[in-house]
């Protein structure tokens, strides 16, 4: 599969070169762009969101981290992004946590300079952009310190948090998927996080015969 990274996504791309046909990033110039990968040519490219260089249906996945945040119009950006994903492909997007940790604090978190959601908005962002969401999960329950005693037990405050503490988790991951009829879903069967889109799905394919 052609695997797309949008925002700041190059730390998460490097395990999909061996197993993707192609896996290469976008930087907006807000960002300025970073060579990647060391020592290769470089599959990096600076472009602004509502503006991809790339063809129609052309991405079967695409990651969006540091993309989402910043950005002022949300249906134009989601409308490029939804022309460059193939039919059935996905996007993946971390988005920084309102109740998080790592969302209130500027000086120290990466997540802390821009705007913050809930599960409950992306999830209708994403539905807003003619996608439709699939889950919603949450990670980085690891405060933003370098206290070394801290950074030591971070697989192990992973774990607590996971179990005991989901909804101060530092960053939202949502999955979603492109499907050509998603934007014509009955707002009275709209589902939200956690709810099935099973019947969504099924009673749009009868509407349409």
């Amino acid at each position: 599969m052609t695997v797309l990274g949008i925002g700041y996504a190059i730390p998460y791309l490097m395990p999909f070169r061996s197993g993707s046909e192609l896996a290469l990033a976008a930087m907006p110039a807000s960002q300025g762009v970073t060579h990647w990968p060391k020592k290769s040519s470089g599959l990096v490219t600076l472009s602004a969101f509502h503006e991809l260089p790339f063809p129609d249906r052309s991405i079967d996945r695409l990651l969006v981290v540091h993309g989402l945040e910043d950005i002022e119009n949300f249906p134009a950006i989601l409308r490029e992004l939804w022309r460059v994903v193939k039919d059935e492909g996905r996007i993946i997007a971390v988005v920084p946590n309102r109740l998080g940790l790592w969302a209130k604090f500027e000086k120290r978190s990466p997540f802390g300079h821009s705007r913050s959601f809930n599960s409950g908005q992306i999830w209708q962002l994403l539905r807003d952009g003619l996608f439709v969401p699939l889950r919603v999960e949450n990670a980085l329950y690891f405060p933003p310190t370098r206290l070394e005693m801290i950074v030591r037990r971070a697989c192990v405050i992973e774990r607590i948090g996971n179990y005991l503490f989901r909804a101060l988790a530092g960053v939202l991951i949502i999955e979603a998927s492109k499907q050509i009829y998603a934007g014509s879903t009955d707002k009275k069967q709209a589902a939200g996080p956690g709810k099935s889109f099973v019947k969504v799905h099924n009673s749009n394919a009868a509407s349409r015969g």
